[in-house]
């Protein structure tokens, strides 16, 4: 019961975290940017709602095109395997409360793991699944770099914003060839992983048999290894369709805040904005705060300070905080709700939560 609490602390921690960064970063935008002037401003500024409305219902969009995405990729691995759409929207909005309060959203790949596995997919098919997805995402971002560089390639004054960039680019680079790494050196991975495992059971208190999880690197690895070759090569035109709703949905993402400024009365900037969102993923991919709270709305100011103008004053602010609440809090929300309904907690997944729920002896 101690070690439950202890447990439920420990992933409260990164939620306050979190959300703690993104208002303080966005009260600090408002401080720096209001006055008597900027106030007056704002009520001659002829608020347009319905814009609002539209940018929330792209998000909702977005999320139903990702769960698209992500049942095209599962159906290719597992024929055996029919995930509805509602199935695999639900799984994808679960995932954003946990990537919401991890480094580089990297609590949601477990969650999308192992409700994949859930639903009849072995744990390595589940994950070539949800790795496959990434892997989509960074060509789509390759592309997008040199597309966004080029658009602001006249802007000077981006500052710090440059400095995340080209840390972002080189990080994402190195990560991209550990994916491919991975997948064409399966076995150099099973004797990392056999590595790893014999320093666990040396130091686990736990009764773990050495043989058995030999057995079960080995069928994870294999299962990786073939999904991700039935992804790339055996079914083209399930990776076709896969690659056509990434850009889909990616798009659909990158058109709120063109929405927002309309609402706000400014130019949408529809294709400087579509090129900063592409930065912007760059940099809040970095692991430094959960959920990516503090660098996300300074990035946001940073780029869209400089498309929007500094004389648009509170604007700006306005701004950051109606497109952070829509793109960030709003799947917060819902993914803590959808959380659980799945796993009857909010605070507490965690991969003992995964043992627990696993009830079948063999290794699926």
């Amino acid at each position: 019961m101690a070690e439950d609490n202890k447990k439920k602390k420990t992933m409260k921690l990164p939620i306050i975290i979190s959300i703690t960064l993104s208002i303080v970063i966005i009260i600090l935008i408002l401080f720096f940017t209001v006055d008597a002037k900027t106030l007056g401003q704002l009520s001659r500024v002829k608020i347009k709602y319905e814009f609002f409305l539209i940018a929330i219902g792209l998000n909702i969009l977005y999320w139903f095109l990702w769960g698209a995405r992500m049942k095209v990729v599962a159906n290719a691995i597992d024929k055996n395997v029919k995930i509805s759409l509602w199935e695999s929207t639900k799984i994808v909005i679960a995932n954003l409360f946990l990537a919401g309060i991890t480094p580089s959203a990297a609590g949601g790949e477990p969650v999308r793991a192992y409700l994949l596995y859930k639903d009849g997919m072995t744990f390595g098919s589940a994950t070539a699944a949800v790795l496959g997805e990434r892997f989509i995402d960074a060509i789509f971002i390759l592309i997008m770099i040199p597309i966004g560089l080029f658009i602001f390639k006249d802007i000077k004054d981006l500052g710090f914003i440059s400095v995340g960039l080209t840390v972002g680019v080189v990080v994402f680079v190195l990560l991209i060839i550990l994916f491919i790494y991975i997948i064409i050196r399966p076995n150099k991975v099973k004797s990392f992983l056999f590595f790893l495992s014999k320093k666990f059971t040396r130091f686990s208190k736990s009764k773990y048999s050495e043989n058995k999880g030999i057995k079960r690197i080995n069928s994870f690895v294999d299962d990786f290894h073939s999904s991700m070759y039935s992804l790339s090569s055996g079914n083209k035109k399930s990776l076709v369709l896969a690659s056509i709703l990434t850009v889909l949905f990616w798009s659909t993402g990158f058109l709120i805040p063109s929405f927002i400024l309309l609402g706000l009365g400014l130019p949408p900037f529809f294709i400087e904005s579509y090129a900063a969102q592409g930065l912007l993923l760059i940099i809040i991919m970095l692991p430094l705060t959960p959920g990516s709270a503090g660098i996300a709305e300074v990035g946001i100011y940073g780029l869209y300070g400089v498309l929007i103008g500094t004389s648009s004053g509170i604007l700006i602010g306005v701004f950051v905080i109606l497109y952070r609440f829509i793109s960030f809090h709003m799947g917060l929300i819902a993914g803590a709700i959808f959380q659980y309904r799945i796993f009857k907690s909010v605070a507490s997944f965690s991969m003992d939560m995964i043992k627990t729920h696993e009830e079948k002896p063999e290794y699926k």
